[in-house]
């Protein structure tokens, strides 16, 4: 249990501090990194969404590596090649500099963050790392809350460079001792009893049409929160909210994150992460078809933002258990990454489309309806795999 308790603790404080410094720092300090290197909004977001990408690629390979070696030095580099990419990001003064900063850093998220650390929590937890993870997003839900004021801050008073450079000596001096700090693995992942003798392996598990299905709902769901993360706003103020009532609105989704990850560990904390997924993809759609239908009030814009926000802090906790209850544990970091890739793919994506839908439609409404289709969809992927996956992966085993 102490060893449990201490992997929590310790990567709680890493995702924070590496969403914190590697995500949300840069919708902060964007528009000031735009005036000095003399960037459009569509280039300086095109290197985000590139290092977004630069994860997805790398996410099946890195999470064989936490299957095979343990988290302990994979998550070690990962707080290295954070620092390298934040303190090249603050010297940068060119776009291929600011494109190479990037794609560092798009390596050092895939080495750091959430598909990294549940990996790391799979192979110390043998007993109960559906709860790990759950906690673990709990906790690591509160990064935005911490670093967009931090944020402000600093760049307040010591400019964007300075802060960036800032957030490299945090993952030095922090977070790299923190993974040092989680200490070695087993070779190999004990079995509980009554579990099913072995667990499907990568080529195994993308064969299989369930995982495609899952892949896909996650990925068609990820598109939609990212192309809301960054529109949310100018599309509030396009529907007739005026700026501070849009800001005052949107401020919601974080807090019902959290609050859906509180109702995930109380209120759904004995349910199966198949049944906890049915509620995450009903949600979405309902929020977006208030939104779209009625947008112009601010009752109904209420409701979408909590809708997605609750949906958005649920899936991440269904994203990292739901695979491990499929496909079984031996190489659960390698079939995650393959799952992931996807949805980051596709995370990078969203906000490039989203700006395409709304500069090129003549009402606000469009870009809602578009995404309602889509969360649609995502809903009848999930069903689709989750309807025939308990027989069909119960079999494969027993026949195994």
């Amino acid at each position: 249990m102490p060893v449990v308790r201490r992997t929590i603790a310790i990567l709680s404080i890493t995702q924070i501090a590496g969403w914190g410094a590697m995500y949300y720092a840069f919708a902060v300090l964007a528009p000031d990194i735009q005036r000095e290197l003399h960037l459009s909004t569509e280039m300086a977001f095109a290197a985000f969404s590139w290092s977004l990408l630069v994860a997805g690629l790398a996410s099946t390979p890195v999470g064989a590596l936490v299957d095979r070696h343990g988290g302990r030095y994979v998550m070690a580099a990962g707080s290295v090649a954070s620092a390298i990419g934040l303190a090249w990001l603050s010297r940068s003064t060119s776009t291929a500099s600011f494109f190479a900063a990037w794609t560092v850093i798009g390596l050092a998220s895939s080495l750091s963050l959430y598909e990294a650390a549940f990996a790391t929590i799979n192979r110390k937890v043998a007993v109960g790392a559906g709860r790990a993870i759950s906690t673990l997003t709990l906790f690591a839900g509160f990064a935005s809350t911490i670093f967009w004021p931090l944020t402000f801050a600093l760049d307040a008073h010591i400019g964007w460079r300075d802060t960036f450079l800032v957030y490299a000596l945090l993952q030095v001096l922090v977070c790299l001792p923190l993974h040092l700090w989680l200490g070695r693995d087993a070779p190999h992942q004990p079995v509980a009893a009554g579990a099913p003798r072995d667990s499907h392996t990568l080529g195994e598990a993308i064969r299989h049409p369930i995982f495609w299905k899952l892949a896909l709902a996650f990925a068609v769901n990820f598109f939609i929160f990212s192309a809301l993360a960054v529109h949310l706003i100018p599309l509030l103020k396009t529907l007739g909210h005026s700026a501070a009532t849009a800001v005052l609105l949107a401020s919601l989704v974080g807090p019902m994150q959290v609050a859906g990850r509180i109702g995930e560990r109380t209120l759904a904390r004995d349910a199966a992460p198949q049944v906890v997924g049915r509620f995450v993809f009903a949600t979405l759609p309902f929020g977006l078809l208030s939104l779209a239908l009625l947008g112009t009030q601010a009752w109904a814009v209420a409701l979408f933002c909590a809708l997605y926000g609750m949906s958005n802090g649920v899936l991440t906790i269904v994203r990292g258990t739901l695979p491990r209850v499929l496909f079984g544990v031996r190489h659960y970091g390698a079939i995650t990454g393959a799952m992931a890739a996807p949805a980051l793919v596709s995370k990078a994506a969203g906000p490039l489309i989203g700006a395409a839908v709304l500069s090129r439609s003549a009402g606000p409404t469009l870009l809602p309806l578009v995404l309602f289709g889509c969360a649609l969809c995502s809903l009848l992927l999930y069903h689709s795999a989750i309807r025939t996956a308990g027989q069909a992966i119960d079999g494969e085993r027993q026949a195994a």
